[in-house]
């Protein structure tokens, strides 16, 4: 597999790491121009890094060339000013491997792979489709437990094995929710993985727990906020930390709960950016969706 020696530093992912939606257009086409907008917008606005084609980005809902073009438009919007990694998800190994190679070619700074089955994987299988995408590409790998959309859920023995016999791994983004799963991982790798907070409304938990980033859809709407609550924490102030993640918590709770796509493109309306809705069968946020929406962000307003 792949050596270390010339891998993206994962030391440089730190922060806040951003996850743009996909724009559509009125007729239901990828819109690219919107998403350089927004992309713009996220880099000037302090995000660390930029992970495009996650769950928020709909990656799932893209054909193939419809996420090539995200890809390629989202490490060209960049422009090499933050570190890309591109969300690399696909029921086949094949499909993966490919995705993989297209964001190596493109010029991502590192993938970020979440396993999906429609049948229950082994271990053994799950372990089998990394190392065929580490073999595949130069590019250090992100993994990424998220058994509320992939149908998988990967133990930290077997997340810290896969850190341990594969080169190009060199993270983790853990979403479950289970903050005794991150003290399990810097346990069992004897704090040597990196490890990225995916559960919004476990920020602050997670930082005390020695994550070295949050991968969040917020920064979509309330930019500021995330990036106020990670200085604090580096900063060691608490109090400050604590008191800036529970204004926020009601926000953070309500994306979640209604959809990271549907939520955040809503968001962005009412803040002055239409992105189109979210592709079928998602639906756009219902009108009293929008009005609890809307309360919310004006709440965070006041409190700038």
């Amino acid at each position: 597999m792949t050596s270390q020696t010339n891998l993206f530093n994962a030391s440089r992912l730190q922060g806040i790491i951003t996850y743009p939606i996909t724009p559509f257009s009125a007729n239901g086409e990828v819109d690219i121009k919107t998403l350089s907008v927004l992309i713009d917008q996220l880099i000037n606005s302090g995000s660390h890094a930029i992970a495009p084609l996650g769950s928020t980005g709909e990656s799932a809902y893209l054909n193939d060339e419809e996420w090539t073009e995200v890809a390629q438009a989202s490490i060209k919007a960049v422009n090499k000013r933050l570190p890309v990694i591109v969300g690399v998800s696909d029921l086949t190994t094949q499909n993966a491997v490919k995705r993989a190679k297209i964001a190596e070619k493109a010029g991502a700074d590192a993938v970020m792979v979440l396993p999906v089955s429609y049948w229950k994987l082994t271990p053994d299988e799950i372990f089998n489709h990394y190392a065929k995408i580490a073999d595949a590409v130069s590019l250090p790998i992100m993994v990424y437990n998220n058994p509320a959309t992939s149908g998988i859920d990967m133990s930290p023995e077997l997340i810290v094995q896969l850190f341990k016999s594969i080169d190009n791994v060199t993270m983790v983004k853990e979403s479950t929710g289970d903050i005794q799963r991150m003290h399990k991982i810097r346990l069992l790798a004897n704090n040597e993985l990196p490890f990225y907070n995916g559960s919004n409304p476990l920020a602050l938990e997670a930082f005390a727990a020695g994550a070295t980033g949050w991968c969040t859809a917020a920064s979509n709407i309330i930019s500021q906020w995330p990036l106020k609550l990670y200085q604090a924490i580096q900063n060691n102030d608490i109090d400050l930390a604590r008191e800036l993640f529970y204004k926020q918590l009601p926000l953070l709770e309500f994306i979640l709960k209604g959809g990271l796509p549907t939520t955040i493109k809503a968001g962005l309306k009412l803040k002055g950016l239409p992105v189109g809705e979210p592709r079928k069968p998602l639906q756009a946020l219902d009108e009293a969706g929008n009005k609890k929406l809307q309360t919310l962000l004006q709440t965070l307003e006041t409190f700038s």
